[in-house]
């Protein structure tokens, strides 16, 4: 479902004064609001386990993590979007005149729900690659153990390595991170898949 308030597209900043003050959180691509679901507790916890991790193995002044609170800002596809996490190495940038919505991550996370998966593997993707700073994306599946974790090469394509088995290793080459599988489903309730 899309949103037009007042049969009017919003401008990005029109998009981010409706955000600061609405009850429930959206996403903006070109004008249009699209109302983002609420999560469940098995993706909330695979999110917070992913945040933790990054967090803990991040060189401390290098690089560091951002939950999912914080919006991206894609500027060639006029897109806000909420990852589940991003990592920026370096000096964070804004769009302009906020610190709400980060511009330049080397890493972004989704995970995977049943009403934003094709989304998030297909057309996100494709607009998450405009970013001149992402080096590797990362998908979790909430309902399986499957990691898709894309790693973009010198020559600018993108590597697939699935991780389907909790006994092996993440490598998140852009920011020399490995984790554990095991670590990122650990407290996943799988009772309620």
């Amino acid at each position: 479902m899309t949103t037009v308030l007042g049969g009017v597209r919003l401008s990005p900043l029109a998009y981010l004064q409706h955000e600061e003050t609405a009850t429930a959180r959206s996403e903006y691509f070109a004008g249009e609001l699209f109302p983002m679901a609420g999560g469940t507790s098995n993706h909330n916890r695979i999110a917070v386990s992913l945040c933790s991790a990054l967090d803990a193995r991040l060189e401390v002044g290098r690089c560091e993590v951002f939950s999912g609170d914080l919006k991206l800002w894609v500027a060639d596809y006029d897109l806000f979007t909420y990852p589940d996490a991003m990592v920026v190495c370096g000096p964070v940038h804004y769009f302009p005149e906020r610190t709400d919505a980060i511009a330049n991550p080397t890493v972004i996370v989704e995970v995977l729900s049943k009403s934003t998966r094709g989304l998030d593997q297909g057309e996100k993707f494709a607009w998450y690659r405009a970013l001149a700073s992402l080096q590797d994306y990362l998908l979790v599946d909430q309902y399986r153990v499957h990691i898709d974790c894309y790693h973009k090469l010198a020559n600018g394509r993108w590597l697939l390595t699935e991780y389907t088995a909790d006994d092996e290793i993440i490598t998140l080459e852009s920011i020399n991170v490995e984790i554990p599988v095991r670590q990122l489903y650990q407290r996943v309730d799988w009772s309620l898949v």
